[in-house]
């Protein structure tokens, strides 16, 4: 029941982001009667165009391809990043040699990784899976990195005079502090890895979703094009309020045990 009690607030708690989208959906429709519908199709008819798009046979097989690298880029960089981040944020001296290496990797464009991705792989998907992993791995570093620095120093020199081994530390004090910064950044590296999967398709022409986009430009078919714009967007809103925060809010729960009776979030 508890958990059923908590499914219905978390199902509740969506208005809020719903008026969201209906007020971009406004604003969308001010910009179709502005421009007309061969610079900007209305949303009624992006709506068609989507459903026209999901009931052909061979979008399943398009979208997973761009699902499967994109979760596959997705994976790697918050393994990697958040790995070195966590590591990097124990040692003084490690964060001071690896800071100035995430900088330049982030300041490096995705567009120009993806260059570089073709000259190495190829037009595969392989160019799409380095893009993603090179493009999002320094924003798991980070959360993995404050998360692990900013750590109550006094509460593990606690822990350890009561004889609590490191493991026990690091479950017990350091992991519900580290979620905290964890989550945001696995938050935006998921909507970054729909994005940068989604142009290296376009610009390498490896199919998916980006390749489907491509076939769209080149025929001038902007619904489609639209249409192919709001699929991705309603992948990487499920990824991020169906997958990652559920589970945060999960792991989270020992927070509401400070809140005052009547307060939610």
């Amino acid at each position: 029941m508890a958990f059923l009690g908590w499914v219905g607030r978390y199902i509740w708690s969506a208005w809020a982001g719903a008026a969201g989208l209906f007020c971009l959906a406004a604003a969308w429709q001010a910009g179709h009667e502005f421009y007309g519908s061969f610079v900007l199709p209305s949303p009624l008819e992006t709506l068609q165009a989507v459903s026209a798009i999901i009931q052909e046979p061979s979008f399943a097989d398009v979208a997973k391809e761009t699902a499967r690298r994109s979760l596959a880029g997705f994976l790697l960089a918050i393994g990697l990043g958040t790995a070195a981040g966590a590591t990097a944020g124990y040692s003084f001296a490690a964060m001071r040699l690896m800071r100035p290496i995430v900088t330049v990797i982030l300041g490096v464009p995705p567009i120009a990784w993806i260059v570089l991705a073709l000259i190495w792989f190829g037009s595969t998907g392989g160019s799409a899976v380095m893009t993603v992993v090179v493009a999002a791995l320094p924003i798991c570093f980070a959360g993995g990195l404050e998360g692990v620095a900013t750590r109550d120093r006094s509460l593990d020199a606690m822990a350890r005079s009561f004889g609590a081994g490191a493991w026990m530390r690091f479950r017990t004090i350091t992991a519900p502090h580290l979620t905290s910064y964890l989550f945001p950044a696995w938050t935006t590296t998921a909507g970054t890895a729909w994005k940068v999967t989604v142009m290296a398709e376009l610009l390498s022409n490896t199919g998916g979703i980006g390749g489907e986009l491509a076939t769209a430009r080149a025929l001038f078919d902007i619904p489609r094009v639209m249409a192919l714009i709001v699929a991705v967007v309603a992948f990487a809103l499920v990824t991020e309020y169906v997958l990652l925060h559920p589970l945060h809010d999960r792991l989270e729960r020992w927070r509401e045990a400070g809140l005052p009776w009547g307060i939610k979030r």
